[in-house]
């Protein structure tokens, strides 16, 4: 069960998120605020965006050709008619 402080943070860390997707910096540096009065303490975010920590795998199709599709079911031939004597 998350603490009440980790509820707070994390609403206000998407608050957050909005306001610089907006480009309020004056509400981000409030939002800030209140993230410090929590106790959250953000990671050295000057490096930017994180990539990939490790390299993309293959995946089933990469690199494979393409399978068989199936061939086209063909339509059962009418019962022909019983022929008279």
């Amino acid at each position: 069960m998350a603490s009440k402080n980790d509820t707070m943070i994390a609403a206000l860390l998407r608050e957050r998120e909005g306001y610089e997707r907006r480009g309020l910096e004056d509400r981000v540096r409030q939002v800030d605020e209140q993230l410090k009065h929590h106790g959250y303490a953000p990671e050295d975010d000057s490096t930017g965006p994180r990539g990939r920590t490790a390299t993309p795998q293959q995946t089933a199709q990469q690199g494979k050709p393409e399978p068989k599709k199936p061939a086209a079911k063909k339509a059962a031939a009418a019962p022909s008619a019983p022929q008279s004597e």
